[in-house]
């Protein structure tokens, strides 16, 4: 399973040189890992609730062409990797038959005080990993 979902770019990401800033990226890049979350039935207010988070602890972007004002983008996410804290879900945005970016970003499960903790059963989704895809 991949999870997919669009957005469009809306001119405000864009920079001096008219497409989207780099860093911006970033936040496609993180909705489409929320969807992602929400496609696999994991619930994040209640992990936020019983005093849990999901904490990004590295990201590799590959830029491959830029994004335009206008453009209708695609977000692929899919996981690729999973142990007892963390995680590793693979990413790509899309214009039509166009890859434009590809991301690989660490995730880790943490506690209350922002430190890595083991992730509880009632999170611990068959969908965070890839073997159940």
């Amino acid at each position: 399973m991949v999870s997919q979902c669009t957005l469009q770019v809306r001119t405000y990401e864009c920079d001096s040189y008219g497409h989207v800033n780099n860093a911006n990226y970033l936040n496609y890049l993180e909705y489409g890992r929320y969807e992602l979350l929400k496609d696999i039935g994991f619930d994040y207010p209640a992990a936020i609730k019983a005093g849990y988070g999901v904490y990004v602890a590295r990201v590799e972007i590959d830029y491959k062409r830029a994004a335009l004002p206008d453009d209708k983008l695609l977000i692929k996410s899919r996981p690729v990797k999973k142990g007892a804290v963390s995680g590793v879900i693979a990413q790509e945005i899309w214009r039509g038959e166009e890859l434009l970016v590809q991301a690989k970003v660490t995730w880790a499960f943490v506690d209350a005080r922002g430190l890595p903790v083991r992730i509880p059963p009632e999170f611990d989704l068959p969908g965070l990993r890839p073997d159940t895809l």
